[in-house]
């Protein structure tokens, strides 16, 4: 044994040490950077493998070489999957070098081809592609299990109906087969063909007997395709759904847990269906519902029972997420998902919590018997799971345990991401809503937060968290606003301190003592940069405007900003200097008398009538600033507008309408699923979009131009069909004595070129007159031009709704396809289209107002018009909706919108606002009560404005 050592022999030590130097080749240093690792397919030039690829025709390297062969074709969809593609010459070549490896029976060849040829299909001319189809059809009928069914996924890739039908009869027998492999690839096939076109789907459909055979086979991946096909086929076929629910759920055949799951989505689906569809009675559970609710409902219920986790957790989810279901029908799933939530495994824990967490906000009653296991789910090593017990506890816990959750959440929250905060920080706000009472301890808790380490999407949840609950819990203003300066004394992001002190500027003067703030605020004049610095100017001067009390001392902290380096401090300084030096010596403070009597009213700190300092100071815009932009932008695209001499007031601004913010709503979201999700949907917003004038196009027709300012331009409305030969919509474009009725025409005939293109409107209607057209010369195939009609107003007469019958007439010119050019003279025709509305709600701009209230008290009730109606609406968010649009106002204060819950309960004032046709502002109160299904919805409306006239027309407008 010495021997062979000292000869090099080959013993353990030799061996181990040879097998680490093989490692070592293979291995990368620990301290080597990530780029230093190349791809095998990296610097792959296309040129040198198609050369390689040149190795498929030859038989005897096909046979004794298939390694190469798989090599070269990993390779091939490399260079696909990487954008650079087979040229039709080259991909003609490789397809007939593909066609030659079906000689080899190697296995992974095989496959390596299958996938070849199902990628590359799709980006290769059809042509080509076929050539491959003789051999996969050889494979789809021989006696290997994993060629027959690779090859059915191919075909179904490359045959169109023609060849589906040729080869319909093995693709039928597939679907039987008794290889679950080949069937399940069978049914997939059929799905992927069903959904390619109606040509195939038609097709596809002849097959129903042989997939409900499948949902029979042992083999459970089998069932759940045969299910996902046999949905597929029926899914527009309501009953033919409910049969096979039905036939399935009672049966018992099923014993694949994925097809059960689908199975009790679909019954779901079509409970859904029962009631969002009418056909289940409100107030009706589905236990005494239709025999398909009953049957439906009891099959869910039982499947909570079944062995697998996943079918019992999709049926509980399923009854938790019917509509209007009672809580006894809801008792059963709540039980289940209670057991879920102490499983040892993470994902059923999570999608327990997950759908629990959904459940309370409708039910918080059923999940608070829940609360012992979601308060051990609070120290849960998954932080998606704790974050959503906490949440959950928080709208399930009653007021008397609010002080132990928060003690819970204090340790928690220390640990835990800034999204998860979030998250938590929205529902301890929804949680001080539901309990007014607490407010103390909860805002007192969210601004210890304020005072920890954080991010600055965490702070501004605090802060804006807060400052909803001002607006919304009037009790916490003082505590809050106290919190808030002690916030900014160490407030690193100057966003959020910009904000507060706005905050206070606005809300602390009417506290019992605004005093108390003036030191907060001037130590940001000291301390803080530049923009913070001249917001606390700005809330400082708004101190000394709302109460004359402080005015003497604040002057004094103003005039040491009056050498600010920065220019906006030195500005507002000066400014509020002043304005407040001319209003205290016009109207001079008096303190009340030390000696007075207890007794004796004191007198108001208030600024006296005609003080300029509160006017100045204190007064906004009469728009904001958003609506000031698009309105200054209007009135410079309007004609002659620069070169008029009028003077640039804000009455002589035009009147722009308020539009849809889609990111308003994001605020209204109840987020109750994984906060990480949630906080990154509710993350940045995106730039908004810039609003296109619509009156655009009647400004560059000089004839139209010449008619003056449009007031408003209204909404699309559809005169046609879109699937018909000629598409038309209309605009109204509304002017104080003349209406635009713009017409987009659009051609959708390949063949014909339309010109003269008019539409001729008729109405019986003593308010309105056509007085002119301007036609569409030409519209080629696919264009869209416009034509105009101009109607004329009679002001003297009182507007009323009017219909008017329009009729598209135009010359037809028929035209070569291909080239364009024409073939035949016009020959005139007439196209009928809908009738077209001018309602009163139309000349109505939707403007809003900043402080309702007040303008509702400016307008007063001089013209005042009250009228009481009796709607047919079922719904009482259906009526809101409808009275906003009869009216054409805007909803302000937030009430254009039922509150989750409120639907019925109690009725809904609605406060509309609106700028008239002339310029007459309007102003309306409605109060919308539910009174039942069968008895509708009353209306009681009140309208204001300075023209009575305007006043009964806008409530003649409820029909």
């Amino acid at each position: 044994m010495g021997d062979q050592q000292e000869d090099g022999g080959l013993t353990m030590n030799n061996l181990l040490s040879e097998v680490q130097n093989t490692l070592d080749k293979f291995k990368l240093e620990d301290d080597a950077p990530a780029g230093d690792y190349y791809s095998p397919y990296a610097n792959l030039e296309k040129a040198a493998v198609l050369q390689e690829a040149r190795c498929f025709h030859d038989p005897t390297a096909v046979r004794e070489n298939p390694r190469k062969c798989c090599t070269v074709i990993a390779q091939l969809l490399h260079l696909t999957n990487t954008g650079q593609y087979l040229n039709s010459a080259e991909a003609t070549e490789v397809f007939f070098g593909v066609t030659k490896l079906f000689m080899s029976d190697d296995a992974s060849l095989r496959r390596m081809v299958y996938l070849f040829i199902k990628d590359v299909a799709e980006t290769c001319d059809p042509d080509d592609v076929i050539i491959v189809t003789s051999s996969l059809t050889k494979d789809m009928t021989c006696d290997v299990d994993l060629y027959r069914a690779n090859a059915l996924r191919v075909l179904a890739r490359i045959v169109d109906a023609a060849m589906l039908g040729a080869i319909e009869r093995y693709v039928k027998q597939a679907v039987v087969d008794s290889s679950g492999q080949v069937s399940s690839a069978a049914l997939v096939s059929a799905t992927h063909l069903f959904e390619r076109n109606p040509e195939s789907a038609a097709i596809v459909k002849r097959w129903i007997s042989e997939t409900t055979e499948a949902t029979s086979s042992p083999n459970e991946m089998v069932q759940f395709h045969a299910m996902q096909l046999l949905y597929q086929i029926k899914k527009h076929d309501r009953l033919g759904m409910q049969k096979l629910v039905t036939q399935f759920s009672q049966r018992n055949t099923l014993k694949s847990p994925l097809a059960l799951v689908l199975l009790v989505r679909y019954t779901a689906k079509l409970l859904n269906d029962e009631v969002t569809e009418g056909r289940m009675t409100s107030g009706t559970s589905f236990q005494n519902g239709s025999n398909f609710a009953r049957s439906g409902y009891a099959f869910l219920e039982a499947s909570l029972r079944h062995k697998s986790e996943m079918v019992v957790y999709e049926a509980a989810k399923a009854i938790c997420a019917l509509p209007n279901i009672e809580p006894q029908e809801l008792s059963p799933a709540v039980n289940v998902l209670q057991l879920f939530l102490s499983s040892p495994k993470p994902a059923v824990r999570f999608a327990a919590i997950k759908t629990v967490s959904q459940v309370s906000i409708g039910h918080p009653r059923m999940v608070s018997k829940c609360n012992e296991d979601l308060e051990a789910l609070i120290a849960d090593a998954n932080r998606s799971i704790a974050t959503l017990a906490i949440t959950t506890l928080l709208k399930t816990g009653s007021e008397n345990s609010i002080d132990r959750l928060l003690k819970q959440i204090s340790v928690f929250l220390s640990e835990i991401p800034d999204e998860y905060k979030i998250t938590i920080v929205r529902s301890l706000q929804r949680l001080c809503l539901t309990y007014p009472a607490k407010h103390r301890v909860l805002v007192g808790f969210l601004s210890n937060f304020l005072r920890e380490e954080g991010g600055f999407d965490f702070k501004r949840s605090i802060v804006n968290s807060i400052i909803s609950l001002i607006k919304q819990v009037p009790e916490t203003t003082e505590s809050s606003l106290l919190h808030l300066c002690e916030f900014i004394e160490d407030c690193e992001f100057t966003m959020l301190s910009t904000q507060i002190l706005h905050l206070l500027g606005e809300l602390g003067p009417g506290t019992q003592a605004p005093a108390r703030y003036i030191r907060f605020i001037y130590n940001r004049v000291i301390l803080e940069n530049s923009a913070v610095r001249a917001a606390a100017v700005a809330a400082l001067s708004k101190f000394a405007a709302r109460c004359p009390s402080l005015r003497t001392s604040i002057m004094t902290l103003l005039k040491r900003s009056l050498d600010d380096e920065d220019d906006e401090t030195r500005d507002r300084a000066s400014v509020a200097v002043s304005v407040l030096k001319g209003a205290m010596d016009e109207f001079p403070y008096v303190a009340p008398d030390e000696d007075a009597e207890p007794e004796e009213e004191p007198i108001p700190d208030v600024p006296q009538a005609g003080d300029t300092a509160a006017f100045v100071l204190l007064q906004g815009l009469p728009m904001s600033f958003d609506r000031l932009n698009r309105s200054i932008k209007a009135y410079v695209k309007a004609p002659t507008a620069m070169e008029s001499a009028e003077q640039l007031t804000f009455s002589a601004l035009p009147i722009v309408e308020e539009y849809e913010d889609p990111e308003s709503a994001a605020d209204e979201v109840d987020e109750v699923g994984d906060a990480a999700l949630m906080a990154a949907v509710a993350g940045e917003n995106e730039e908004k979009k810039e609003v296109v004038d619509p009156a655009a196009a009647v400004y560059a027709i000089p004839e139209l131009a010449s008619l003056g300012r449009v007031f408003r331009s209204s909404a699309p409305t559809e005169l046609s069909e879109e699937e018909t030969e000629y598409v038309v919509r209309c605009i109204k474009h509304v002017m104080p004595e003349h209406i635009i009725l713009q017409f987009l025409i659009q051609n959708t005939v390949e063949d014909q070129r339309l010109v003269n293109c008019t539409v001729a409107i008729e109405g019986d209607s003593e308010c309105f007159e056509v007085a002119g057209e301007v036609a569409a010369e030409s519209v080629k195939y696919g264009e869209t031009v416009n034509a105009f009609t101009v109607v004329t107003r009679n002001p003297d007469v009182p507007l009323a709704p009017c219909n008017f019958e329009c009729v598209l007439r135009f010359g037809v010119v028929q035209v070569d396809p291909k080239s364009g050019e024409d073939e035949s003279d016009p020959f005139d025709e007439e196209y009928p289209l809908e009738e077209l509305e001018l309602a009163t709600s139309d000349f109505m701009a939707k403007v809003s107002v900043p402080d309702f209230r007040q303008a509702w008290e400016q307008v007063g009730n001089t013209n005042e018009v009250l009228e009481k109606f009796a709607l047919q609406f079922k719904k009482q968010d259906d009526a809101v909706a409808a009275v906003i649009d009869f009216l054409g106002m805007q909803p302000c204060d937030g009430t254009g919108h039922l509150k989750p819950g409120e639907g019925g309960k109690k009725p809904h004032m609605l406060h509309l606002s609106g700028v008239f046709v002339g310029g007459t502002q309007v102003v309306a109160r409605a109060q919308v009560a539910a009174q039942g299904d069968a008895a509708g919805v009353l209306l009681k409306i009140a309208v204001r404005s300075d023209d009575p006239t305007v006043s009964r027309m806008v409530a003649d407008c409820i029909r």
